[in-house]
């Protein structure tokens, strides 16, 4: 389920790189991804979504090193940004400005600048207000600014509290009211090429019948609006991403499943597809390798696995409750095909009850929480899986820990596609006294 990692006589392997050597050559904490795996991914749903013929927009939030973004750019990806700096990155590899569309409630005035100046395809609209502010900015440049409108559609996605963005309390997107305001005060925006409509709901979502349900109320607004002659048809039909990935073994949907119910709806549009996936492409294509530091035991029963890595690392169990699969790295006990959250997993082999924790001074720097896992040593590694997605890239320096090294394996080469940072990277832009 974890593409091109596997265990190969009891070693775990990333495509045919030991990581035991990798690591060793490396050091620790360090995120190494497959770059087959993430093509693969990328050409799964490219192809799963052929018949809609979609620009395939790469959520940039999701994984945004250089190297990982002239992969997907060479395999003819596009690229939704959600900041100036993201924009800068994408700029920096040579991405066209038209493969570039600009998400995000608050853009500020230097970034939309920015954006303009660099003649991007064009920015999913949050508000009013933004609008309002892209139409002043482009006309003191003498430009026209494409936009879409993302309206919030206000449909749970059945995905976390804390990514779910398609409900009318969440911060993301403009309600219907406001939406046909503003399609029926268009013309009074003299920079604005209204060239097309945004939903997003979130993720990770694991059925397509949020899509399904979202696009509907969507078109049913939209085509009420025409027949009305409030507003013409517009060009492009932007579906957001969220598609799910599976962190725990278990089948999932996968894209054709998506593609299957999502295409006929947005066929009622009659508009161009965009699409903004991010986890599905390389949440499962990389992991985070961690060494153990020590084990603790508590008059209590509590024993913790004490390793290397932290939530500054990875926070997404800390902030969402996420759950990882964790496995030693050299290990004579299988991995289980399945693991879920409380259950002792199916395997050979002796399992304990651990926590497996960083030593950030935090008590929510928990990677695994009372989690079965093999008999380990102080000094070996471990390896915390689908962490190609939301890992290094909301990473930090806190605690002042030196950010992880990014690894990336092609067969059997390994590449540093950014080094370790040193403690004099935690001060170069300090001034000191």
């Amino acid at each position: 389920m974890f593409d091109f990692f596997q265990y190969k006589n009891n070693e775990l392997f990333c495509e045919d790189a030991n990581v035991s050597e990798i690591i060793g050559a490396e050091n620790t904490p360090a995120y190494i991804y497959s770059k087959n795996s993430i093509l693969q991914h990328y050409t799964e749903i490219r192809d799963a979504f052929a018949e809609a013929r979609p620009l395939i927009c790469f959520s940039v939030k999701a994984n945004s090193n250089l190297t990982i973004l002239k992969i997907l750019a060479d395999a003819g990806a596009g690229f939704d940004v959600v900041s100036g700096g993201e924009l800068f990155r994408v700029l920096k590899i040579g991405v066209p400005p038209d493969k570039i569309v600009f998400a995000g409630v608050g853009k500020t005035s230097e970034e939309i600048r920015y954006a303009l100046e660099n003649n991007i395809f064009m920015f999913d609209v949050e508000s009013e207000a933004e609008l309002l502010n892209i139409d002043t900015i482009a006309n003191s440049l003498n430009k026209r600014a494409g936009v879409a409108l993302r309206i919030n559609p206000d449909i749970d996605a059945k995905t976390h509290a804390k990514t779910t963005t398609g409900k009318k309390e969440n911060k993301f997107g403009i309600d219907f009211e406001t939406t046909e305001k503003i399609i029926k005060e268009i013309e009074t925006y003299k920079n604005i090429d209204l060239k097309g409509i945004h939903v997003h709901l979130g993720s990770p979502i694991y059925d397509p019948e949020p899509y399904v349900l979202a696009l509907k109320k969507v078109n049913d607004l939209l085509q009420r609006l025409i027949q009305s002659r409030k507003m013409q048809g517009f060009e492009y039909l932007n579906i957001g991403g969220g598609y799910c990935i599976s962190y725990t073994g278990e089948a999932v949907k996968r894209p054709a499943d998506f593609a299957r119910d999502i295409i006929p709806i947005t066929k009622k549009f009659n508009a161009k597809l965009i699409m903004e996936p991010g986890r599905f492409i390389v949440g499962n294509s990389g992991i985070l390798v961690s060494k153990v530091t020590y084990l603790k035991s508590s008059t209590g029963g509590k024993k913790h696995v004490i390793c290397d890595a932290a939530m500054n690392d990875l926070i997404r169990p800390s902030l969402y409750d996420a759950f990882h699969r964790i496995w030693p790295v050299h290990t004579s006990v299988s991995m289980p095909e399945i693991e879920l959250p409380d259950k002792k997993p199916d395997t050979d082999g002796e399992l304990e009850l651990v926590d497996i924790v960083g030593p950030v001074c935090e008590s929510s720097d928990v990677l695994a929480k009372d989690r079965w896992f093999p008999l380990v040593k102080e000094g070996e590694l471990i390896a915390v899986f689908s962490s190609g997605a939301y890992g290094f890239t909301m990473s930090s320096n806190y605690n002042s820990r030196p950010r992880a090294c990014e690894l990336l394996v092609d067969g059997r080469t390994v590449s540093t596609i950014r080094r370790r940072e040193t403690y004099e990277d935690l001060i170069a832009i300090e001034k000191e006294g």
